[in-house]
């Protein structure tokens, strides 16, 4: 039976102790859906075929072929999608702290702003095609070689970075290093609209059901389930009312599965219909 939460990178690789740096090739021809992930090292995802969705505290975010995603260890949700192919293809760089400090160290001053996301999305160039070609072919080299080469080309990919993004890449590095757990209020208030679950959001928050909800009442004065609904309802009805849309265009963004559910629902609060505003 399938683990409730995916510890990465040891669904992965079977090893007690995980080099500094090292590459995997994860190819899949089933789609997997909101995975509970712990990552237990910051991770590069390259993705050659198929879509990634990755929920965070603060929000989610989706990368195709065209992205490469750099994720912060930690929780997560995410989901990995086939293409046309039915093939799902990324090549994964993995990287502990202690090397990025190495790299910090040797190549930058610290007077940056740290930044509190999770992720960093990078779009896909002639550069980053080239580097994933390197990387494989450094896969055929000598064990002891093939090391000492991968962190060449660990610091030569995060200069790159540095000079593509600049002063915002160097914050999110630093943020890797410096990075504190998401308050819980700020994890609640990023998935008011998501389509998450209450144990997925109870995740994100590194709690337990029953402990999210406790910290939820005792923060909120409220169940989460009438808080989430009370929350999704109020932004439909200004949705409807100050934008003019249509209900059947909203109701999935509002994490309500059917349009029927939606209706229900704002019928009761409100006491009229959302086609009626």
């Amino acid at each position: 039976m399938k683990p409730v939460i995916d510890n990465i990178p040891n669904a992965y690789v079977n090893e007690s102790v995980y080099p500094e740096l090292f590459v995997y090739d994860l190819k899949m021809e089933e789609e997997a859906i909101k995975t509970k992930v712990n990552l237990n090292m910051h991770m590069f995802s390259f993705l050659q075929k198929g879509t990634k969705q990755v929920h965070f505290a603060e929000g989610s975010y989706v990368v195709d072929n065209s992205q490469s995603i750099l994720i912060a260890k930690g929780n997560c949700l995410w989901s990995e999608l086939l293409d046309t192919e039915e093939t799902y293809y990324c090549k994964l760089l993995f990287f502990s702290e202690e090397r990025l400090k190495t790299f910090l160290k040797k190549h930058k001053d610290q007077n940056n702003v740290v930044t509190t996301s999770s992720c960093f999305v990078i779009e896909n160039d002639a550069y980053i095609d080239s580097y994933l070609n390197s990387l494989n072919t450094i896969k055929e080299a000598p064990k002891v070689f093939m090391e000492n080469l991968l962190s060449v080309k660990f610091d030569e990919l995060l200069l790159y970075l540095t000079n593509k993004y600049g002063q915002q890449f160097e914050n999110y590095l630093y943020s890797l290093i410096e990075k504190e757990s998401s308050p819980f209020k700020k994890v609640v208030e990023s998935n008011v609209l998501s389509s998450l679950a209450l144990e997925e959001i109870a995740f994100l928050c590194n709690m337990s059901l029953s402990t999210f909800k406790r910290n939820f009442i005792k923060e909120y004065q409220t169940s989460p389930g009438k808080w989430f609904r009370d929350q999704r309802l109020s932004k439909a009805k200004e949705l409807l009312e100050d934008q003019h849309t249509k209900p059947s265009d909203i109701y999935l963004e509002l994490g309500y599965n059917n349009l029927s559910n939606f209706s229900a629902a704002f019928k009761k609060k409100f006491k009229v219909s959302p086609s009626e505003i």
